[in-house]
Formats: structure tokens, C-alpha cells, sequence
């Protein structure tokens, strides 16, 4: 675990201070957990700096060497997942279970990166009348990682893991709120013997001025990031002169299509899993739940049981299901959905308040688990993402309704379907404008599948064979003999 009051920059291989700190805050208690470095662009450019000095040393550094660095951070990560896991849930408000997860879905995806760098192959063409051809992939070069607060450990470990294993040196641009994990991973990674320059870490208050002076710098080859919708656009739009590869995973409103025909006991745990897991704080939870008129009431039974046995708390509390939101930002923004539904007719069949402990050490935002139903299309919480506790339902009557409503958004990101029907689940399958869907899953990120999103939900993949592309360039090579 790091010293939570010690410099929290990664630069040219050595932790570093800043002038200014900021603090870390518990979400459930409100208490300062340590303090950040605050970096400026002083200490960003330097980053960029070290990164391109290591760029090609670490591009012509064989596949298995680089591959050997992820799998022995992988296999710290698993010995020291005990207080790794307590750091992350004292620091996102997640219940220890979810956060002994996270960890280890990350440490998956640095073995399964470590698995692709070996397998980046380009290709021999026929041969034509003046000779063959090859299809080369080589390192995009140095690469700016930007991760959220939500998932700050395996987002983190997905997007280092995959840059360094196709020859990419990293600059890592944690979120505020989370620091403190980020820092604790990175030193793992660099433990493992990485190069300096090779890993970097950049802790700061003022993102927008940092990564505004990295994008001004052609020296960078690649931005891949984890957000909202409005801050990804906001990148594409500093691009300026300088065309760059751009990985965007971004926000989401996720659907749920319950059919008829769905096992209704699995349908609602899946329903109330992918909703509620991280306090319903992903971009992938689901929002929006579309129900067959014919099973509503029995399903809707299901989930307001399922909804009640949730319990809040602090993460690492033990019975604990559901944690804080991570901010009063956050818990504004999911009041106003609320009250803008009931106010426009919608029910609230279980929660739709604040959830106050009685515990004065537990000062953090919490929301109840809710649910509402006879939601509309005209209320807020039918087009804007929620990130928080709430289920928006409403029913359907036939297929090529519940496709058109699951479709009737900007996002295009995460989309479930619950039912036994694989003639209908395929057609909707083919139908759905979504990057990741979960058929009877609620949990449907793998590292061994392509993680992006459609539309205003992102651009590029990562994770599955299609990840490490995001971090090559395609080279043509004609052969004359």
C-alpha cells in the first residue's frame, strides 16, 4: 500500500512530489484518506518527455520480455488483493466483494494483454507478378491513458496492459477521486523491472490544462479514454492539426429486454445485478428495463424483493451490497431524475430517497435502491444517463417495439436480453445498436471480449484480439525481388 500522504507522480522510472497537494476523500464517511500530488503541466511535458526517450528502446524489447512484465504484476496484484481491495473500496465507497473483483478482472486483463503482445501478427500476401507482400503492426508509440473513478483499477490495468504490450510507453492520467489505487497498481507494474520512461503516472486537480498541453505535442501518438461523453468529444475536438489514434469508451444507457419468455427468476437477479452493481455508478448498468406487458407484474415482484434485501453501507463493511455515490454532484443528479419522473406520473415501487444511517460516521451520499415504473419517454431519465441506484421500467407489446425503444438513444454502449427464444434473441441481437450485449449475462465484460460502444458511446475496442490494435500501426511492405 502507498504512503497515502507521498508523491503520487510516476516520471522516468521514480515517484515524484508537486508543490501542491489535494486530498483524498473516504465517500461513505467523508473523511480524508491522504493526499495527491497535484501535477502541473511542468511535470505532464516531462512525462511526455521520458516516454519518448524510452519509445523505441521499448518497441524493439521482445514480445515475451514485455509479455513477462504483465504476468508478474499480475501475480503480485493476486498475493496483495487483500489490501488492494480495502484501498479500492475506501477509496471509490464499493463493497469489498465488487472491489476484490475489480482487482482481479484486472489482473486478468494484464495476463490476457500479456497473451496478445505475442500474438500481434501482421501477414504475407499472395504473392503478385512482381513479388509477395507483407501486412507489418508496429507500436503506435507513446500513449496517453486516461481512467475513471468508477472502475479505477481495472480500466487502469486494461488500457497499461494493453499499451505496453504492443511496445507502447505510457503516460496514465488517474481520476482525482482515486489516486491513491492507481498509484498502488502503477508501483506493481513498475516493480516488475519496466525501463524508465516506459510508466508513467500523472495525479492532478486540473486535468483539462494537463492533457490540453499533451495534445498540443505531436510527440503523443495515441490517446485512449475512459469518461463521459462530453469530455470524450471535448478531445476529439482539441485534435487540431495533428490526427492522432483516439480510443473513446464513454457514457452509456444501457437497456434491458426482458421477453416473455424469460426465466423470470434469473431475468430480475440479472436485471438487479447489472443495475446495482457499484451503486449503479458504470457505463454499462443497466437504466433502462423493457418488460413484456404479459410478465410485468410477476417480474416486477421479483425485483422489488431482490431490490429490498440490497444493503447500504460502507464498502467495507461486512454486509455491505451497496455503497455511497461518489459525490453530491452525483446524488443531485439522480434526486432531480427522480422527482422530474413522479412529477410526469412515474411510480416509485421501492426506494426513491436519500438513505440517511444514523450512524454520524457514515456522512457520504447515499441513495436509496429504487425502482420506478410507468416511466415515459418524455421524462429525463429516459435519455439521460443516470449513473446511480435507479431502474426506469416500462412494458412492451411486441419485439419490434422493445427493439425501437432499446435503440431510441445517442448511446450505444451495453444492451441485455433475457429470454429461451434464440430465433428471437439473435434477430434482436442483429437489430440492437449496441458495442457489448449480455444474453442471460449481466455480467458480459470479459477480457477475452472487444470492450467499446457505438454512436456517442466511444470509438476503437479494447480487450479481445481486436484490443491491441488500438495500440499498432498497420505498415503495407510490396516486395520486388
Amino acid at each position: 500500500m502507498p504512503d497515502t500522504a507521498a508523491a503520487t507522480l510516476l516520471i522516468d522510472g521514480r515517484r515524484h512530489s508537486a508543490p501542491a497537494t489535494f486530498d483524498v476523500v473516504d465517500p461513505a464517511s467523508l473523511d480524508v484518506l491522504g493526499q495527491a500530488a497535484d501535477a502541473d503541466v511542468t511535470h505532464a511535458l516531462a512525462a511526455l518527455d521520458a516516454a519518448a526517450a524510452a519509445a523505441r528502446g521499448w518497441a524493439d524489447t521482445d514480445p515475451e520480455t514485455r509479455s513477462g512484465h504483465l504476468r508478474a504484476a499480475a501475480a503480485e496484484i493476486r498475493a496483495r488483493q487483500g489490501e488492494l481491495a480495502l484501498l479500492l473500496s475506501r477509496e471509490n465507497g464499493k463493497p469489498l466483494a465488487e472491489a476484490n473483483g475489480e482487482l482481479t478482472g484486472g489482473a486478468r486483463m494484464l495476463e490476457w494483454a500479456a497473451e496478445e503482445g505475442r500474438r500481434a501478427y501482421g501477414r504475407v500476401t499472395p504473392a503478385s507478378a512482381a513479388g509477395p507482400g507483407l501486412v507489418l503492426r508496429s507500436p503506435v508509440g507513446p500513449v496517453l491513458a486516461i481512467t475513471p473513478w468508477n472502475f479505477p483499477a481495472s480500466m487502469l490495468l486494461r488500457k497499461v496492459g494493453l499499451a505496453l504490450a504492443a511496445g507502447c510507453p505510457v503516460i496514465a492520467k488517474p481520476a482525482e477521486q482515486t489516486p491513491l489505487i492507481a498509484t498502488a497498481l502503477l508501483d506493481i507494474v513498475q516493480a516488475t523491472g519496466l525501463p524508465a520512461g516506459v510508466l508513467q503516472s500523472l495525479t492532478t486537480t486540473r486535468p483539462a490544462e494537463l492533457v490540453g498541453a499533451l495534445l498540443a505535442d505531436r510527440r503523443l501518438r495515441k490517446v485512449s479514454f475512459t469518461g463521459s461523453t462530453e469530455v470524450g468529444l471535448g478531445l476529439l475536438r482539441q485534435t487540431g492539426d495533428t490526427l492522432r489514434r483516439t480510443s473513446l469508451e464513454m457514457g452509456g444507457h444501457s437497456p434491458a429486454i426482458v421477453f416473455a419468455d424469460a426465466d423470470l427468476e434469473a431475468a430480475a437477479t440479472g436485471v438487479v445485478t447489472a443495475k446495482f452493481f457499484n451503486a449503479g455508478q458504470s457505463c454499462t448498468a443497466v437504466n433502462r428495463l423493457y418488460v413484456h406487458e404479459s410478465v410485468r407484474d410477476d417480474l416486477l415482484a421479483l425485483i422489488e424483493k431482490k431490490t429490498a434485501a440490497l444493503r447500504l453501507g460502507r464498502g467495507d463493511a461486512e454486509g455491505t451490497t451497496i455503497g455511497p455515490l461518489i459525490d453530491k454532484a452525483g446524488l443531485a443528479k439522480v434526486e432531480n431524475q427522480v422527482a422530474d419522473a413522479v412529477a410526469k406520473g412515474a411510480r416509485v415501487l421501492i426506494g426513491g430517497s436519500r438513505w440517511e444511517s444514523g450512524d454520524p460516521a457514515l456522512r457520504g451520499h447515499y441513495f436509496r435502491p429504487t425502482v420506478l415504473t410507468g416511466v415515459t419517454a418524455d421524462m429525463l431519465i429516459s435519455h439521460e444517463e443516470t449513473f446511480g441506484p435507479v431502474l426506469a421500467v416500462t412494458t412492451f407489446t411486441g419485439d419490434d417495439e422493445a427493439i425501437a425503444l432499446a435503440n431510441a438513444t445517442d448511446y450505444g454502449l451495453a444492451a441485455y436480453l433475457f429470454g429461451s427464444d434464440l430465433r428471437r434473441v439473435w434477430r434482436a441481437l442483429d437489430r440492437l445498436d449496441f458495442g457489448v450485449i449480455g444474453v442471460n449475462d449481466p455480467a458480459p465484460v470479459r477480457p477475452e471480449l472487444p470492450f467499446g460502444g457505438q454512436k456517442n458511446s466511444g470509438q476503437e475496442r479494447e480487450g479481445g484480439a481486436e484490443g491491441i490494435e488500438a495500440y499498432t500501426e498497420t505498415k503495407a511492405v510490396a516486395l520486388r525481388f
